[in-house]
């Protein structure tokens, strides 16, 4: 399997740890009303995490997706920035070499962890948004910066549940079967209901890129 072309890093510019913040505590939810999810919870940016002890809620990584980051982690520390110690959030744009098109700004902030209760009893650091971003660093025995968010009302939990044995359960595929169970969702009917709609504050912050894309 060929490696991912990486498009140009074209400008950089930094948010804030403060805006990045207040930013965040505007999420709404998709459903019941679009509540802001995160209004009286607790966030802060938490330094230097094991990403062995966040708990993914995805039963898999893509290969070509670790790839990638593995690799704009490079050209990122090129540019001055580290994408596992970011002290704020990051817009970007980059050029593809090969159209001459340019894309941007693209966000990059630290991966979001929601201290969540859970059924059995357990308090978890459950990764909402970054999972492949924990995954790198951890596949490069690098700690990470996160969001860590306190506090969220327990009627409106994260859309699915975190995987019983951590990252053990998450497996590393080339790419993904026909009909794969990615989350165990605990409203399977309505999960949308409880997505956490990143995008409103940083558009295309959860967008799926093909290979080559942005992180």
């Amino acid at each position: 399997m060929a490696e991912p072309y990486l498009p140009h890093i074209t400008r950089i510019e930094t948010i804030p740890e403060e805006t990045l913040l207040a930013r965040f505590r505007q999420t709404r939810l998709r459903g019941f009303g679009r509540p802001l999810v995160y209004e009286r919870a607790r966030l802060e940016l938490v330094r230097h995490v094991d990403p062995a002890t966040l708990y993914p809620a995805q039963n898999y990584v893509l290969q070509s997706d670790h790839h990638r980051l593995r690799d704009f982690h490079a050209l990122f520390l090129e540019k001055g920035h580290n994408i596992f110690a970011l002290e704020g959030g990051l817009l970007f744009w980059i050029r593809d070499d090969r159209t001459g098109e340019e894309e941007g700004p693209i966000p990059l902030t630290p991966p979001v962890v929601e201290i969540s209760l859970e059924p059995d009893g357990r308090t978890l650091p459950l990764i909402n948004d970054g999972m492949h971003r924990v995954y790198t660093a951890m596949r490069l025995h690098q700690p990470i910066h996160i969001i860590q968010v306190q506090n969220v009302p327990t009627q409106w939990p994260y859309y699915a549940y975190p995987l019983a044995n951590g990252w053990q359960d998450v497996e590393e595929l080339v790419e993904l079967p026909e009909n794969y169970i990615k989350k165990a969702y605990r409203d399977p009917d309505h999960y949308k209901d409880l997505f956490r709609d990143f995008n409103e504050l940083f558009p295309g912050i959860q967008k799926q890129r093909t290979r080559g894309g942005a992180p």
